[in-house]
């Protein structure tokens, strides 16, 4: 009996990520990892301005890793096979370190969690510890869950093995994980100490390097124009530029492993959460110094404040076990535990907030009357009615409005995804689905869910796992042999397009950007690439704005896009291709208009028909349109 519930409860975690999970295919940072695998493979590819200084490329061994795999399955095939084998590596770390601090029931639920809930963490919420795309947080991630299994085991030295290891594929992930271990293994007192003395360092030196002079060209800090060019391309890597959106995002799962340190009795588990709180604050405590004391490179470039994804992942796993105890509280449990639940997965709701209010009921249960508790339970069934009539509304509007991704796959499952994508939908399922299978003592019936269970997620796993855009597409890239016959394999082209993020140029022509959004993202490793970005902006400044000043796109420190300044492209004139083409550096440029100089237009049907292709050589030469 039990391992037919534990396969269905199994199956229902399966079938729960993929309704709450899209691959989006090499997509956002996926793109760079890709392009820096390819390079691997392509030698020609480094003659890139993302690849020709300093990047992150040079702290990791995923680049090889994942050039191997490409070998082996092609590019979009080897993305999809490790970014799920990551992720199911992942989550099987999540069940077996639940399994190890919980027993097997509420172990279901905190993967549940870990499934639902995203841990998003930084500036504008920009990493999810959640994130199904490609990039070396995956499987660094994975490592640290697996070296605390292992820490929980009493494999101490096993577990600190693994941290190391997830040191050598993605560092600035794997560090916190390392100190979280260091923490967990010394008295509190301890950690509190290696903790505070790293942050007293820290702040040492960013003072020698602000006030001694001749320190700071020692210590490698940013200059001013280095430094702005990375704080508009990179500002959430400042913490004074976060809004309070972004400071209230990151302090929830602190307030939250507080309210678990003080429901929980288990000694381990609270100097779980005491350790997991240490490491994220001293990251946010490393993070203020690099971005307001003195800017050292090593600093920005270390992102501390990156630490935070621990104490939400602790903070998420306990998660479950946490709402069960509250649950029980006699005087204001369900509302307690409702407060919470709401704070991690509704939306409309401030989440910081209601966890605040959850945490201050707690601690004055104590004072509160016999007379107030029957007014509490109602307060609880009330809240839980509106949260479900507006759940209906919602729900009522989506099952009567046109499906929004029509054709991509059958409407029916559009509407399922949708609906359990609304806030609070798939919490509730969970709840339901596991007491079910936990009350059910019929082995047939047992049987029967199980079959529906794995029948649903064999009939899901497709649509959810077929990429949704179309980058580094075989027939796309065939498409473009012609184009590709034509360019040098290190010559720089651009393309007037601001749709796309450069992965055009990358994965189906296979040649060098001379400039792209993501390309820009490795200003923060090296200074001279800072400045040939805002140089070659400076180029394009005929066809477009610099796209790389983000903050100023933003809006400031707002937290909320003002105004898309940097996404119209000017239409190209024969004085703007003359101006371009007049950087040596820049080869050739793709545009929708067709000005003469004997480009290579594309004949083919679909969205690139009648783009054309021009060589700066040529038109250098020329001069005027033929």
């Amino acid at each position: 009996m039990p391992l037919i519930v534990t396969v269905a409860l199994s199956l229902a975690l399966i079938v729960l990520w993929l309704l709450t999970h899209r691959y989006s295919g090499i997509d956002r940072d996926a793109q760079l990892y890709a392009f820096q695998a390819l390079a691997r493979l392509q030698p020609s590819l480094f003659a890139d301005l993302y690849l020709q200084n300093d990047s992150q490329d040079r702290y990791t061994l995923f680049s090889p890793l994942y050039a191997g795999a490409i070998q082996l399955l092609g590019l979009r095939s080897a993305a999809l096979a490790l970014a799920a084998s990551f992720m199911v590596a992942f989550l099987m770390a999540g069940w077996a370190l639940a399994r190890e601090l919980f027993s097997r029931e509420v172990a279901w639920l905190a993967v549940a969690a870990l499934i639902l809930i995203p841990g998003a963490y930084g500036g504008a919420g920009v990493f999810s510890y959640s994130d199904f795309d490609l990039t070396p947080r995956l499987p660094a991630q994975a490592l640290v869950a697996w070296s605390l299994v292992f820490f929980f085991r009493g494999s101490r030295i096993t577990s600190l093995a693994v941290a190391a290891a997830a040191m050598l594929v993605h560092p600035l992930m794997a560090l916190p994980g390392l100190l979280l271990l260091i923490c967990l293994w010394l008295p509190t007192w301890g950690g509190v100490t290696v903790m505070g003395a790293g942050i007293l360092a820290t702040l040492s030196l960013g003072a020698l390097a602000f006030g001694v002079p001749g320190a700071a060209r020692f210590m490698h800090v940013m200059d001013v124009s280095w430094l702005e060019i990375v704080r508009q391309r990179l500002f959430f890597l400042f913490l004074n530029h976060w809004s309070a959106a972004d400071w209230k995002l990151n302090a929830t799962p602190f307030v939250g492993l507080l309210i678990t340190a003080g429901v929980i009795p288990e000694a381990r588990l609270r100097k779980f959460c005491t350790a997991a709180c240490l490491v994220g604050a001293s990251g946010l405590a490393v993070a203020l110094i690099a971005s307001d004391v003195s800017p050292i490179a090593i600093l920005l470039q270390g992102q501390a404040w990156r630490w935070v994804w621990i104490t939400d992942f602790a903070c998420i796993l306990l998660l479950a076990p946490t709402l069960l105890t509250v649950w029980r509280e006699p005087v204001c449990g369900p509302l307690l535990a409702m407060l919470i639940l709401l704070g991690w997965t509704f939306s409309p709701l401030d989440g910081l907030a209601c966890i605040v209010a959850a945490g201050l009921l707690w601690l004055l249960r104590t004072h509160i009357s016999g007379r107030a508790v029957p007014y509490l339970r109602w307060a609880a069934y009330v809240l839980g009615a509106v949260i479900a009539s507006w759940i209906i509304g919602a729900s009522w509007v989506i099952l009567h409005s046109a499906a929004a991704e029509s054709g991509r796959e059958p409407p029916l499952l559009t509407i399922t995804r949708n609906i359990v994508g609304l806030d609070g939908v798939a919490a509730l399922l969970i709840v339901l689905v596991w007491r079910w299978l936990n009350a059910l003592r019929s082995v047939p019936m047992l049987l029967a869910a199980a079959a529906v269970l794995l029948a649903t997620g064999l009939y899901v796993a497709p649509h959810s796992l077929d990429a949704i855009n179309s980058v580094a597409s075989p027939s796309l890239f065939t498409e473009f042999a012609d184009w590709r016959a034509a360019i040098p394999p290190t010559s720089n082209v651009f393309l007037a397009d601001r749709r796309d993020s450069g992965s055009f140029i990358w994965f189906t022509l296979n040649r060098p950007n001379y400039l792209s959004p993501n390309q820009s993202a490795g200003v923060v490793y090296s200074r001279e690439t800072a400045l040939e970005i805002r140089r070659r902006s400076s180029v394009l400044q005929p066809l477009v704005d610099p796209d790389w000043m983000v903050l100023d796109a933003w809006g400031g420190n707002r937290g909320a896009r003002a105004q898309d300044k940097s996404s119209a492209i000017r239409p190209l004139t024969v004085d703007a291709l003359l101006s371009v083409c007049g950087d040596s550096r820049l080869g050739f440029v793709i545009a929708k208009e067709n000005l003469g100089f004997d480009p290579l237009r594309h004949d083919h049907d679909g969205v690139w028909k009648d783009w054309n292709l021009y060589d700066c050589r040529r038109v250098r030469q020329l001069r005027q349109p033929a």
